[in-house]
Order: structure tokens, then C-alpha cells, then sequence
């Protein structure tokens, strides 16, 4: 659902596959009934991405002897979605199908625990990040495995050069390739003073109030880092809190400094601000630089992708998973267990991770240091940081922490980011707290 954009499937991926180093397997269930397995992969932006996918599961099925079948389904106009929702209604499709975000919750009385294989998996790759955690499970229970193919990171990817010019800020020695951040002094507060002295240098920020993926997220995160939460964790109304209302002031602020037009930008808007030397700084992951590689490689040559600024409750960043869940329906739930096994090991994961050019992230403690982040470039080193690397910040998901079947209607419906409009454009405080109050009491009964 974040990811239907014709710039993101122009992502171009800029290395080869690397061989891998040799990794005992974990605990596996034998898939020697052989018989048949079917699978609904999401359709990747990068060109050659989906072949190492094939070429994994046609290994596996090689050893197991199973027959397999896979379809790529695109994401564009959500297709993969309606695939989701028409699969789930006739209670049959895929074995396994790949689950953006919110969908493993919502679809979750359909689909087949997967515990016994996480416990190894994580065992083998570390422990996976809370948003995964918040996502991937319900009431003990995991609904899918985490998937590197299409997670991400949306965190900011800065112009070098305007950013040094304009705001006296040098994101280089800030996140260092190869080393720990020196990102103290990279607030919330500092991020405005950078967005003001941008702005009137010509190249502001560029960052979405529309009601797309990219806008939400960016909100979301902000929002986490005031401390504010529209419905808390045991599904309680939070919206009439200062912290609320401190994120509030905080947008009002910063949309003052953005481009006019930012309440109409969809997910494109932003890769185009910046791929055009419109702007120093978009939160996105790097599909934008890796265009501008392509397309305008003298821009390209000044992105560096590093961390979000910290509010007064914490430094968080938009974290976006998918998962690989197996439908409860499924006629082989040993042979697609057995297969996101073999998908899950790391030297799996950092193929898969190669051949997205480092676009995809792995959700596990253990497999952010693959050195396809540090060797990235021009410039080199580019996304060193994106992977969060120091477990810098902490990542998240917009509408969080509520229960996440309320979340995903906050999410989808772009609360925050119309909050924030509405309190801009001159409503009142309490008018937009009243009504945002209103609009997830709906959510609640729903």
C-alpha cells in the first residue's frame, strides 16, 4: 500500500549479487511430501530483484522436490491488496502470500501460526525490531515471517551540499559512513532552523501533507517523537494531550517553511522535488537517489540517507515491513514453512537484500551491517545509515501504538497529516482535537 508509484518501480538496482558466506541452517521441517506450492510475491520496483527470489525458491524446491508456482503481483492501483482481500473471501489462492504492513493483522483469523519456525529464525538472526513485533504478532501468536523484499525504511535523504550551504549542517560528518552517528544536536529544533534557512535559500524541504504512505509516515514519526498518540496501547483515547498538541505546533511551524503546494503531494511528489534540485531534504527510502543516479546523477552524487531528528520523547523513523504469511487454507503448510525457512537464512537474506541495490531491509538485529550498504555510491558510504545500523532510532509505524485493526484506519485515513492541516490553515486547537477525537471513536466501533 506504500509503495504504487511509477518512480519507485524505476529504482535501479547498481550492484551485482555477492556470494555469501556458508551459515548453518536452523531447526527445518522436512517438505518431502513434495507435492505442490503456490505463492504471491510482491512485485518488485527493482529491475532483476524478483530473480533472486526465483532463484531461491527454485533451489529450495530442487532439493525438496517440490513443485513450485510463483506470481509477482504488482502493487500499482493495489492489486496486491484486492489479490489479499479476494484470496481471503473465497478462502483460497496462495500458500503464501506477501503481506504489506497492517494486512497479517487484518486477515489474522485466516492465517497459520508460524511460531515454531520464528523461534529459530530469531535465534539465528537476532531479534526483530519492535514495529515487526507490533505488526507480526497477535496474542502470542505470529502471523507471518518477516520478509526483507519490500520493507523500508522512509528516513530523510538530504542534499550535502544545500544542507551545508543553507543550514550549516554537514550530514556527512553527522552520520559518517562506517561509523557511529554524531547526531546529538540533530533535534526536532534544529530541523525547523534547518527547514526555515532552506526555505529561504530557495530549496525547502520537501515533505508531503497529502494522504499517501510517504506524508502519513513522516507525520507518524514525528508524532512518536513529541510522544503523541491519537488511541494508546490498550485502545484508549489519547488525542486531548499536550503532547498532541505539541506535535500540532510543531507541523504548524514546519508546513510554514514547505512548499505551498504540499497538501496535494502524493508518494511521487517528493522523489521529483528532489531528482529536480528542488529541494535539500525528503524522507523517503533510497528509490529517490537511486533515480537521480540514473537520471541526474550530478544530484545523486550530493544524497546521503541518515536518521530522523529527535523530539523530546525519543528519535523514531518510519519503519514499513512486509511479511510472508501462510493462509490457514493452505494444502502444504509443512512445504511453505519449510520454504520461509530457506528464505529467512542470511546468506538468503543478504542475496535478496544485493539484489535490491540495498532498497530492501531485513527486520533482524543481526543483518544490518551487510556490506552492500557500505559499498552504495556515488557517494560511497550513501546508505551506510539507513539500515539503522546502531539500533540509532527507534523504528516505528504511524498510528502506533494502538491495536493495530484501529491504527491501520488511523493510518489510512491520513489523521495526523489532516490534523495538521486543518490546525495550519487556522482551525482552532481544541476544533481539530474534538474532531480528530470523533473521527477515532468511528474507528473504535467499526
Amino acid at each position: 500500500m506504500s509503495r504504487k508509484k511509477l518512480s519507485r518501480r524505476q529504482f535501479v538496482a547498481a550492484t551485482a549479487l555477492t556470494s555469501a558466506a556458508l551459515i548453518s541452517a536452523p531447526f527445518v521441517r522436512s517438505a518431502r511430501a513434495a507435492g505442490t506450492l503456490t505463492m504471491g510475491f510482491w512485485d518488485h520496483w527493482v529491475p532483476g530483484a524478483n530473480k533472486a527470489s526465483t532463484d531461491l525458491v527454485n533451489e529450495w524446491a530442487a532439493k525438496e522436490k517440490v513443485e513450485v508456482s510463483i506470481d509477482y503481483i504488482t502493487s500499482q492501483g493495489n492489486k496486491n491488496l484486492v489479490t489479499i482481500a479476494a484470496e481471503s473471501a473465497a478462502k483460497s489462492g496462495h500458500d503464501i502470500m506477501a503481506m504489506p504492513t497492517w494486512w497479517s493483522h487484518a486477515q489474522s483469523d485466516l492465517l497459520e501460526p508460524v511460531n515454531d519456525i520464528m523461534e529459530p529464525i530469531i535465534k539465528q538472526n537476532g531479534e526483530v525490531n519492535g514495529t515487526v513485533q507490533y505488526l507480526g504478532q497477535l496474542d502470542g501468536k505470529w502471523l507471518g515471517v518477516p520478509a526483507c523484499v519490500g520493507s523500508q525504511i522512509k528516513g530523510p535523504c538530504s542534499r550535502i551540499d544545500l544542507m551545508k550551504k543553507f543550514a550549516n549542517i554537514d550530514v556527512q560528518e553527522m552520520y559518517p559512513a562506517g561509523a557511529p552517528p554524531k547526531a546529538d544536536n540533530w533535534t526536532t529544533d534544529t530541523f525547523l532552523k534547518a527547514a526555515e534557512a532552506c526555505q529561504k535559500g530557495g530549496v525547502p524541504f520537501g515533505i508531503g501533507l497529502g494522504e499517501s504512505s510517504d506524508n502519513v509516515d513522516s507525520a507518524g514519526a514525528f508524532f512518536l517523537s513529541f510522544g503523541a498518540q491519537l488511541v494508546n496501547a490498550k485502545g484508549d483515547l489519547t488525542v486531548k494531550t499536550d503532547e498532541v498538541r505539541q506535535a500540532l505546533e510543531f507541523y504548524k511551524k514546519l508546513i510554514s517553511f514547505l512548499p505551498p503546494d504540499v497538501a496535494a503531494w502524493d508518494d511521487a511528489s517528493n522523489n521529483k522535488w528532489l531528482i529536480a534540485g528542488k529541494g535539500a531534504l525528503i524522507m523517503n527510502p533510497p528509490s529517490a537517489w537511486a533515480v537521480a543516479k540514473r537520471d541526474a546523477p550530478q544530484i545523486a552524487e550530493q544524497l546521503w540517507t541518515h536518521g530522523f531528528p529527535a523530539g523530546p520523547k525519543g528519535r523514531f523513523a518510519p519503519f514499513l515491513p512486509y511479511f510472508w504469511s501462510i493462509w490457514n487454507f493452505s494444502k502444504n503448510k509443512e512445504a511453505a514453512k519449510s520454504l520461509l525457512v530457506h528464505l529467512s537464512k542470511p546468506d538468503s537474506i543478504e542475496r535478496l537484500v544485493t539484489a535490491s541495490g540495498g532498497y530492501d531491509l531485513p527486520a533482524y538485529s543481526k543483518l544490518t551491517t551487510l556490506k552492500v550498504w557500505e559499498e552504495q555510491g556515488p557517494p560511497k558510504g550513501t546508505l551506510f545509515h539507513y539500515p539503522n545500523p546502531y539500533n540509532h532510532q527507534t523504528l516505528s509505524i504511524a498510528a502506533s501504538p494502538a491495536p493495530p485493526k484501529i491504527a491501520q484506519q488511523i493510518y489510512t485515513q491520513a489523521l495526523q497529516t489532516k490534523m495538521c492541516l486543518k490546525y495550519s490553515q487556522g482551525e482552532k486547537m481544541e476544533d481539530v482535537l474534538a474532531w480528530a477525537e470523533g473521527e477515532c471513536e468511528g474507528y473504535m466501533r467499526s
